[in-house]
């Protein structure tokens, strides 16, 4: 049985939608996992003290996750054409490249543990790399 999806654009909506909603698991659990998930340790410092702006950075990177994972749907053809598609999609697809590739650089120095900085550009370049598959696959119809 076949469908008219684009699998690897599939695939990149449920790996967006995924880091989406463990961006809401971090803000629901608290700052063990801001700290468990790499957070910079002021950060981790003003979730336990309850200020607001660890929980609304958070949710503000969660809503950008599930609004590309919505873009991605699009582009695999399973939800209607969202609005500017094409750059939308490129645009998504050059982020999570260059935030991969230049993460261990750009962040080194910043607070954030060695390991989330390696482990989360690993990551990001993974999800750039279905995208960027998913893009060239479907370009023509974009």
């Amino acid at each position: 049985m076949s469908n008219d999806y684009n699998t690897a654009l599939l695939l990149a909506a449920g790996l967006s939608l995924l880091a989406s909603l463990m961006h809401v698991g971090v803000i629901l659990v608290g700052p063990s996992w801001y700290r468990l998930f790499g957070a910079g340790e002021r950060f981790v410092r003003a979730a336990q003290a309850g200020r607001w702006y660890p929980g609304m950075i958070t949710a503000g990177i969660a809503l950008v996750l599930a609004g590309w994972a919505s873009y991605a749907l699009s582009g695999a053809g399973l939800i209607d054409r969202l609005p500017l598609l094409r750059p939308v999609l490129c645009i998504i697809t050059l982020i999570y490249l260059l935030r991969g590739a230049l993460g261990p650089f750009a962040l080194a120095g910043t607070g954030r543990s060695g390991r989330f900085i390696m482990v989360s550009s690993a990551i990001c370049l993974l999800y750039g790399i279905v995208h960027l598959v998913g893009l060239v696959q479907m370009w023509q119809l974009l």
